[in-house]
């Protein structure tokens, strides 16, 4: 082996992905202690975003003071890779459910801070940023994200607000015209990988807010802050949000990106593929090893092993996906260009147990594949 390419995402619980790229090599060079291998930690919008891509194709977190989940003052950061010319931004960093932890509240949460990092990265001068949306303890429909960027929301007073979930239904008027220039020339791609609509019985605030914190009298009113916002939206914005797919992602982040930000929403696994030019570094690629935590049936809607093996398939190129479960369903993953699925999992054990061993467990399985690799390679050579 020559050249081995590695791009998993994490493994939800267990490990994050950067950690599965380190001993997936270690246990190649064990074999191959000279193969060339690019290591690309899959990022799906949420915590540890912004690391995976620095990791992937280098740059550096830029620092600031922005609001909080709460509107309390932190310290957040956004990414700036080496082209300097993108931005990264995980909305997780400032408006995350582990910040909300022990006062999860939809109905005040904010995502104001989201805001003041794309506005900052679009003010350092990139011409691409791109904004994980993942994790988010909100549901304002990124209104917050807005407000901060210049959009006006008014009262029937004729006061203007900062509108959170529990507020969207005061919304009389929406004002885009003052939103900051700095954003206009700026390409803004959304990273989401559910297509939920924005409200409703599969929208964002049945379907996500509840581990949030709301209970079902909040949800309801958290649903119709949301319906009454897509309605405003389309008479003051002339923007449809109401079927959007992936629109109630992150609280319905996803239909507020494409409402005030004009953003584009595309599933994370492709931003990842696009922005490191995977497809160029496939040249020359003996076999690339990617996973996740579990693969099933879902599996096949454009998660991470199934986009790296879609693009690998073109190049004929092997793929060896190695994962914790394999669940209904996963056979569907050969026709898209998987070669072979490793499970992890080497006793029949719940959950909570197999996390305590998923490091040990990937060493194993990753060991024995390189053995086999190693003879069947060995066999062909001394034919």
């Amino acid at each position: 082996m020559k050249k081995a390419l590695l791009i998993p995402d994490s493994f939800k619980g267990s490990m994050p992905a950067r950690e599965v790229c380190t001993i997936m090599e270690k246990s190649i060079r064990q074999y191959y202690p000279n193969v060339e291998i690019i290591s690309i930690p899959v990022a799906d919008g949420g915590e540890g975003s912004v690391d995976c891509f620095l990791s992937a194709v280098g740059g550096e977190k830029i620092f600031l003071p922005v609001q909080g989940v709460f509107g309390d003052e932190m310290i957040g950061y956004y990414g700036l890779l080496q082209d300097g010319k993108t931005a990264v931004v995980e909305m997780a960093c400032c408006a995350g459910l582990p910040l909300a932890e022990g006062r999860l509240n939809p109905k005040t949460a904010t995502t104001y801070g989201v805001g003041q990092l794309i506005l900052a990265a679009a003010q350092k001068g990139v011409k691409r940023i791109i904004v994980g949306l993942g994790g988010s303890a909100t549901n304002d429909g990124g209104c917050g994200a807005a407000s901060a960027v210049g959009v006006r929301f008014f009262e029937d007073s004729g006061n203007c607000f900062v509108p959170t979930g529990g507020t969207l239904k005061n919304i009389t008027r929406i004002d885009a015209s003052a939103i900051s220039p700095s954003l206009q020339s700026v390409e803004i791609v959304a990273m989401c990988d559910i297509d939920n609509p924005m409200y409703g019985e599969s929208g964002a605030a049945y379907v996500f807010a509840p581990q949030k914190g709301a209970d079902s009298q909040a949800v309801a009113e958290l649903d119709e802050g949301l319906r009454h916002l897509a309605h405003v939206i389309k008479k003051d914005l002339g923007k449809d949000v109401s079927t959007l797919p992936g629109g109630g992602a992150a609280g319905a982040m996803g239909a507020g990106m494409y409402a005030f930000f004009s953003a584009e929403l595309k599933m994370g696994i492709d931003v990842v593929l696009d922005t490191t030019e995977f497809d160029k570094k496939l040249k020359g690629t003996d076999l690339v090893f990617t996973g996740e935590g579990k693969i099933d049936i879902q599996s096949l809607h454009g998660k991470a092993v199934i986009g790296v093996a879609r693009r690998a398939k073109q190049q004929s190129i092997p793929v060896i996906a190695v994962v914790g479960d394999i669940g209904e369903g996963a056979k569907g993953a050969y026709k898209e260009g998987v070669t072979a699925i490793f499970s992890t999992n080497n006793l029949a054990v719940d959950f909570n147990t197999a996390k305590k061993r998923a490091h040990k467990d990937l060493e194993i399985t990753m060991d024995n594949i390189m053995r086999f690799y190693g003879t069947i390679h060995n066999n062909k050579n001394s034919e």
